[in-house]
């Protein structure tokens, strides 16, 4: 099996010079619409599809797929889900969209939005905050509520795999109409 080979925004973006290259963004779609690499297109990682992925390559599999998320976690994720599907050559990109920009490499810009990581911390502490006032003044149980999150962000602090992270992917105001796609090139 292949390992995970890494790249730095700046090396990308050298070869991006040279030739077209095929980079893939697994942020959300309402992440991507904010800030993404000009050279990059949207396929969420809880959409990727590896057979599908590799099939649409239209024999440039022996081509670099290079893939980019906000830091570099979810796309190391994606990139050993391609892996394992035998996608031979493919790449992490180091420090992903936020070095890129840190590199005032070319980014394309949209509407603003709430990182999925804020998005997690609010609800994981709404519900804590909930449970802890649900506990204190209706019932004992309630405490409940916030052993269930805080085992939770355990969990997900040791697998690296947050449920709650995946399921706010999927809410409405974080997918992206028609209507929201336009973006300009900064």
């Amino acid at each position: 099996m292949a390992t995970l080979k890494t790249i730095s925004v700046q090396e990308l973006a050298e070869i991006g010079d040279q030739k077209k290259v095929e980079l893939i963004d697994v942020r959300t779609p309402a992440e991507f619409r904010e800030t993404h690499a000009t050279i990059a297109r949207n396929v969420p990682l809880d959409a990727l599809n590896p057979e599908k992925l590799l099939a649409d390559r239209n024999g440039s599999g022996d081509q670099p797929l290079y893939v980019i998320c906000n830091s570099g976690n979810r796309s190391s994720k994606a990139c050993e889900k391609l892996i394992h599907a035998g996608c031979e050559n493919v790449v992490n990109v180091e420090g992903g969209t936020q070095a890129w920009e840190q590199a005032n490499l070319p980014v394309v810009r949209g509407k603003k939005t709430v990182s999925l990581e804020r998005q997690v911390r609010i609800a994981a502490g709404s519900l804590v905050l909930l449970g802890s006032v649900l506990a204190l003044t209706v019932h004992p149980y309630f405490a409940g509520l916030a052993a269930f999150v805080g085992a939770g962000l355990v969990f997900a602090g040791v697998t690296d795999t947050c449920g709650m992270a995946m399921l706010l992917a999927k809410m409405p105001w974080n997918r992206v109409s028609g209507d929201d796609q336009q973006c300009r090139v900064a």
